[in-house]
């Protein structure tokens, strides 16, 4: 039973946060707050080991994404999002679901660039970001969520498609 409701609550917050993302380009503090909040009631009385795989999960999470939020490649919403993520998936499931999700976070970006006509320019852009990424900086052009002609997306949506895919799997 507890598994359950640990299941409807995990699907509904990625549900509302991907939802919310679409319609504002936010994801609200208070359903990240709530959302960790729930993952740590809901796995305390599976004893000590389940809540310290919770916190073990968000900190890894969050260790593993705080760094593009510090280069700008990554909002904070985004951020938190995953922590909660992470909280729920603990440390056996946050890294397929950080990479699923930034393959459908790719996928979206594509299609969003796609849609706005200026998917050559961006894949232009990638490259350089690559490069500047492999060369910690020394080559290529360094590029955030608030550089011109930055596509941006609603990424809550490629990490609720990342999370939900691993929770499911």
């Amino acid at each position: 039973m507890l598994s359950l409701i640990q299941s409807a609550v995990f699907i509904a917050i990625m549900i509302v946060a991907a939802g919310t993302d679409l319609r504002t380009g936010r994801i609200p503090n208070k359903l990240t707050g709530a959302g960790l909040a729930a993952a740590f009631v809901l796995l305390a009385p599976g004893g000590p080991a389940a809540l310290w795989g919770g916190v073990a999960g968000a900190a890894l999470a969050f260790a593993l994404t705080f760094p593009l939020f510090a280069m700008r490649a990554l909002g904070g919403g985004d951020v938190k999002l995953l922590t909660v993520a992470g909280a729920f998936l603990g440390t056996g499931r946050v890294v397929p679901a950080l990479l699923i999700t930034a393959i459908a976070g790719g996928v979206l970006a594509l299609a969003e660039a796609g849609r706005r006509g200026v998917l050559l320019p961006v894949l232009f852009r990638t490259r350089q970001l690559a490069g500047n990424l492999a060369t910690l900086g020394r080559t290529g052009e360094r590029m955030t969520l608030a550089s011109p002609g930055a596509v941006t997306i609603p990424y809550g949506v490629a990490i609720a498609v990342g999370a939900l895919a691993a929770w499911l799997r």
